[in-house]
């Protein structure tokens, strides 16, 4: 199984553009040891040359074209994408199916209640209907595994994570299954699994069952505490916007000890997330516990 990370960062990426916290001001001045970041995303592999890209976000044309293995080959126009798999319908994770018009009818894989946002709310497909079209698929929620065509090797398993609608959703204060996903990824030929979720705001059980019994987690490290947002003048907690914080009591870093298989792997991590700094006090307490920190153009093979 192969997994590239074309972006690592949350929604307005790293440095995010209207932003100068210490961390956004540091790394434009180049008095950190820090990556910039690109809105999160991976792509999914057996065999490298056909992929799933997982989201789409905002950053999507620079992802790809920083990613040699998806360009079109021995034609004028083609790609290595064979279906797009959207996890929320979220700005920061579908925006970018409108930067993916210029080819044939997109493949989607969604769930039922991500295509209703992205047909009402966010009409993302409405809008793709006058360029190239939308060829979606629903993703199971009871626990069935399915497969893309083309992606040999690998199967998927979504599971429901608690979660709230975008605020243009029309269910946006009446959550329901399948507003937010994470994935198992499962490589038939060698039994190894992945687990992704970059968006995580309460270990339910079948999530810590998934993430105990994986060989990779690669899951949220939007922030580094609850209150972080206030640094820069949000009054928002990151539980309440549905990630958990990695430090304290019950966060992150203190579920993730329980575990012993897998490789431990952060992503999606806010521009205020003092762990950009790979010489901050915060990324050693992560090097401590075996938790690594995503990067973009990051390659991963299991």
């Amino acid at each position: 199984m192969q997994i590239r990370v074309l972006g690592s960062g949350a929604g307005g990426g790293f440095p995010q553009w209207n932003c100068s916290c210490p961390n956004c001001k540091a790394v434009r001045a180049g008095t950190i040891k820090a990556s910039t970041r690109n809105q999160s995303s991976i792509a999914v592999s057996s065999d490298g040359e056909h992929w799933a890209l997982f989201n789409a976000s905002p950053d999507v044309r620079a992802q790809l074209e920083n990613f040699p293995e998806i360009h079109p080959k021995n034609k004028v126009r083609g790609t290595g994408i064979e279906a797009i798999v959207i996890f929320d319908s979220q700005i920061d994770h579908a925006t970018g199916l409108l930067i993916l018009r210029e080819g044939d009818p997109l493949t989607i894989y969604c769930t039922d209640m991500v295509k209703q946002d992205l047909t009402a709310g966010f009409p993302i497909f409405n809008i793709l209907e006058h360029f190239c079209g939308v060829e979606d698929h629903p993703i199971p929620l009871n626990g069935d595994a399915f497969t893309i065509p083309n992606i040999d090797d690998l199967e998927f398993t979504a599971l429901p994570l608690k979660s709230k609608a975008p605020p243009y959703s029309p269910h946006r204060n009446d959550p329901h299954e399948g507003d937010n996903i994470g994935m198992i990824i499962h490589q038939i030929s060698t039994g190894k699994t992945t687990f992704y979720a970059p968006g995580l705001g309460v270990i339910e059980p079948h999530v810590e069952q998934a993430m105990t019994e994986a060989d990779c987690v690669l899951v949220d490290g939007t922030f580094w505490t609850d209150d972080e947002l206030a640094s820069v003048g949000r009054p928002l907690l990151a539980r309440k916007i549905g990630h958990l914080p990695q430090f304290g009591e019950g966060g992150m870093i203190e579920f993730l000890d329980t575990l012993d298989k897998p490789r431990k792997i952060l992503i999606h991590i806010n521009n205020t997330n003092p762990i950009l700094d790979e010489e901050s006090e915060e990324r050693d307490i992560l090097t401590q516990h075996g938790i690594e920190v995503s990067y973009d153009n990051m390659n991963i093979e299991l």
